[in-house]
């Protein structure tokens, strides 16, 4: 397996520093409402592009670590659509105008890169220090999982946003709407410099997404973790980061291209709840069984395909990759099942 060094790390940095500078300066110069098919493009090219790069990784690192990052992707993607939902509440009840909307997600997302960066590099060196910080990174996502059974994006209350509350409280706000101020920021008022309600919008969507990465960073590192000493702590922040990345990097065109579709998702977050249960229990078992292995608890005789002197997977990685695809599957296709129903189950007007 090859070596990491810093500029690898660089490098990547190097790739996203110039798709965004082209995404904001280049093509999304002009605010505009985004077609379906313009949406719709941008997504193909999104994910397209993960996958070369993902193809990328398979080549230089092999089919194990290439696996790995696609199971990882995989998660994140879905995690993001789930996200997607929650900007749309925000977005509705800021009443923030659609050409808008992309200038807001845009900001948001180098927020969402520092974040996950800080989170996943803190969460590696926690797990390969103590590594049983894992088997609780798993009961928080089951608990996570538990949660999101019991609740849509319906339970989302921007007013209540801590961080909202306080800039109203300490910052000077503009009393201007929207469409006086475009995307802006920051405006003078009366000589005074103050931040306008685009802003405030900002600042819910940031503080939001610390919450997705409390739930997202745990799970791919869960996906990850169970080769997490044979590839290093440093493989595994590399490709939790730019799995990460790379999902974020396309929530916008996502959002775009899904966000009239809300309801048709309805059970999404069933099968969101799915993967994040199964990558919990992933991580208990995959710290329990080693250590009852070893305190005799368990024969190693019980669980033949598992490589316990390598340290390799308890649960395969194409087994993991296959229940979380069948999961995210199943969850979609009952949800537009059920929404096909309702629109034939609509009275027709005479």
């Amino acid at each position: 397996m090859p070596e990491l060094h810093i500029y690898h790390w660089l490098g990547f940095a190097g790739l996203v520093v110039v798709l965004l500078v082209l995404d904001l300066c280049v093509f999304h110069r002009h605010d505009h409402v985004p077609t379906l098919k313009e949406s719709a493009r941008w997504t193909v090219f999104w994910v397209s592009l993960a996958l070369i790069f993902n193809g990328v990784i398979w080549w230089w690192a092999g089919h194990e670590v290439g696996s790995v990052w696609l199971t990882g992707y995989l998660v994140e993607e879905a995690l993001s659509m789930d996200n997607m939902f929650v900007f749309v509440v925000i977005f509705r009840f800021f009443a923030v105008p659609m050409m808008y909307q992309y200038r807001v997600l845009f900001w948001g997302i180098l927020g969402a890169i520092v974040m996950r960066l800080t989170f996943i590099l803190a969460g590696v060196e926690l797990i390969h220090r103590f590594d049983w910080i894992m088997p609780l990174f798993g009961v928080f996502l089951l608990y996570t999982a538990f949660k999101l059974m019991g609740h849509g994006d319906s339970e989302v209350h921007p007013e209540n946003n801590l961080l909202l509350r306080v800039a109203r409280r300490v910052l000077r706000v503009t009393h201007g709407s929207h469409e006086q101020y475009g995307h802006a920021f920051f405006k003078r008022e009366n000589a005074r410099l103050c931040i306008t309600p685009l802003f405030l919008v900002l600042l819910v969507i940031e503080s939001t997404d610390v919450v997705f990465a409390v739930d997202s960073v745990p799970a791919v590192i869960g996906v990850i973790g169970g080769s997490s000493t044979r590839l290093g702590p440093s493989w595994v922040a590399f490709i939790a980061f730019t799995s990460n990345v790379f999902a974020i990097l396309g929530l916008r065109a996502l959002y775009f291209l899904l966000a009239g579709m809300v309801d048709v998702f309805r059970y999404l977050h069933y099968g969101l709840a799915g993967v994040l249960g199964f990558v919990g229990l992933k991580m208990v078992a995959e710290y329990v069984v080693p250590l009852g292995i070893d305190r005799g608890w368990f024969a190693q005789e019980w669980f033949p395909w598992y490589d316990h002197a390598g340290h390799g997977h308890l649960v395969p990685i194409w087994a993991s990759l296959g229940t979380i695809g069948l999961l995210l599957a199943v969850s979609m296709l009952v949800s537009f099942l059920a929404a096909r129903h309702d629109q034939h189950d609509e009275p027709t007007e005479l």
